[in-house]
């Protein structure tokens, strides 16, 4: 059973009408609505981890779109009976990320191994009706959604739906930093103004453009006013 779990783990290296959403009590784990750009309706998840993933797949530049729980697929056991299975998320990437839409399942990692037994049919199932639609099946845990990334994205996103401020603060800090090439946040707000007033005035629109991909930054690091961050031509 473990095997099992690794190797589905192991394909899950690779990156990312929502359907009416029941939200039952779960004593767990929270649940709750949210809104995403990327999403055609107010997106329900049933744990936090859901909730994280979600974020994830909000912040990507990869992902077009995705639908919450957007399809049930139906089968017989061998005894005869219907079953049924109904996968948490459904991701459309850009043409420019070349990657077929992918069915996620998110799962703990200790839901998986206590499960395992009840999970794996209707994990092959999902996997034979993906493969039918040119999709692809994956499942995500904690380790794959839980990483720097996750903080970055969950930091970054409120100052991607604000907007990103007036339009001279987009070009003072442009200036700045096609100058400098490579800097910190803190040394390009330093090189724009002096006093820390107009300092924290200009942060939100940096982030803004950091958040969108405007500005270079690694941010499967931790980020800090310290983080490097380079002009993107």
């Amino acid at each position: 059973m473990g095997n099992n779990i690794n190797r589905i783990h192991n394909a899950n290296r690779y990156w990312f009408n929502m359907s009416a959403r029941r939200i039952p009590k779960n004593y767990r784990n929270v649940t709750g609505i949210a809104a995403h750009r990327k999403s055609k309706d107010i997106a329900a998840f049933e744990s936090t981890l859901e909730r994280d993933f979600l974020s994830l797949i909000e912040f990507s530049p990869d992902v077009e779109s995705f639908e919450v729980q957007p399809v049930t697929i139906e089968w017989r056991n061998k005894a005869g009976s219907t079953r049924r299975y109904t996968p948490d998320v459904l991701v459309h990437f850009t043409h420019k990320a070349n990657r077929p839409p992918t069915l996620f399942e998110i799962k703990y990692r200790d839901d998986l191994s206590e499960n395992w037994k009840r999970l794996k049919p209707k994990f092959k199932q999902a996997i034979s009706f993906a493969k039918g639609q040119d999709w692809r099946f994956k499942i995500a845990s904690e380790v794959e959604i839980r990483t720097p990334l996750l903080k970055s994205a969950t930091f970054l996103l409120p100052f991607t739906r604000q907007g990103p401020g007036p339009e001279a603060y987009m070009e003072l800090l442009d200036t700045k930093l096609k100058e400098a090439r490579q800097t910190t946040p803190r040394q390009l707000l330093q090189a724009i103004f002096d006093d820390e007033w107009n300092q924290a005035k200009l942060l939100p629109t940096l982030w803004y453009l950091v958040g969108t991909f405007q500005i270079g930054c690694e941010l499967s690091k931790p980020l800090t006013m310290k983080s490097p961050i380079w002009y993107l031509p």
